[in-house]
């Protein structure tokens, strides 16, 4: 028995209309992708400093001290030496031997069964030549996400480097992680940061006092600067020159000392350094009440 005309002709119907509607579709999608191709916004282009700090600008720091997990505290704080002039212009913002400084964040000696110690150190800021700080970051690159351990992690390579015995404590399973005083890692300017040129140029013709100033000449002193607990802030005629324990080379003549730390009350202390001279000082803190 034939099927009805009317069954065949639906039915042709149905196989005939993807075909007369695909081209309409496809010209439809083509439309479409060319309009949002058209709206896509271009990146907005990064405004120029007339002077200042660009983002990522390099920092060549180094470890001013051994840093252990076996006896780092979190919260601690690490300071790092400069060990390159940074110039904006020709003018020098951040001076080779000024301060930058870092925070422990994770802190873990090594534990029973063969488990290491755990170390995340988050770099923090450097200081500048007019006394100012300004953020640093450990990575290069890009804003937003994690960068926990980062320092870390670039400290520790960097310590397999430049010395030998380093990869002999570093992972050596159920040991500490331990960083060498004296490791080179470099930081990076968190963010684009304008600065105020007239504030250099009177910086430059001052002395600076820094943890790890080498200036030889003869009106200037040692000042070995240590405190009870470690890892106080140290400042210097009310500008910041690192935390306990430091050493700094001070200029001859009178200067205020505070060793501050939170939770204690600040001790305080003024001095008059003698040329060539050296000085211990200890700060015992109180708890603040």
């Amino acid at each position: 028995m034939k099927p009805p005309k009317r069954v065949i002709s639906v039915l042709l119907l149905c196989l005939m209309t993807p075909f007369v509607s695909y081209p309409q579709e496809k010209s439809k999608n083509k439309d479409t992708t060319t309009k949002q191709a058209t709206q896509t916004p271009s990146p907005t282009p990064r405004t120029a400093l007339e002077f200042g700090l660009s983002e990522d600008t390099p920092v060549r720091i180094k470890l001013t001290r051994t840093m252990s997990s076996a006896d780092a505290k979190v919260d601690e704080k690490v300071d790092f030496e400069v060990l390159e002039d940074v110039k904006v212009k020709d003018v020098v913002v951040i001076q080779h031997g000024a301060m930058a400084l870092a925070t422990v964040t994770k802190a873990q000696p090594k534990r029973s069964m063969g488990r290491s110690g755990k170390l995340d150190i988050n770099i923090d800021y450097v200081q500048l030549t007019d006394g100012e700080k300004v953020p640093l970051r450990a990575t290069k690159g890009g804003s937003g996400g994690s960068h926990t351990g980062a320092m870390t992690g670039a400290m520790v390579a960097t310590g397999i480097l430049f010395f030998p015995a380093a990869p002999l404590f570093l992972f050596m399973k159920g040991k500490n992680i331990t960083i060498p005083q004296g490791t080179e890692v470099t930081a990076y300017i968190a963010a684009d940061t304008p600065l105020d040129l007239a504030k250099f140029s009177q910086a430059a013709s001052s002395i600076p006092a820094g943890p790890a100033a080498t200036d030889s000449s003869d009106s200037t002193s040692s000042v070995t600067i240590k405190s009870s607990p470690d890892g106080a802030d140290i400042t210097v005629d009310n500008k910041f020159v690192g935390t306990t324990p430091s050493t700094i080379q001070l200029s001859a003549g009178e200067h205020k000392i505070v060793v501050s730390k939170a939770g204690f009350k600040p001790w305080e202390r003024t001095m008059t350094v003698s040329p060539k001279g050296s000085v211990n000082l200890s700060a015992e803190l109180v708890t603040a009440p």
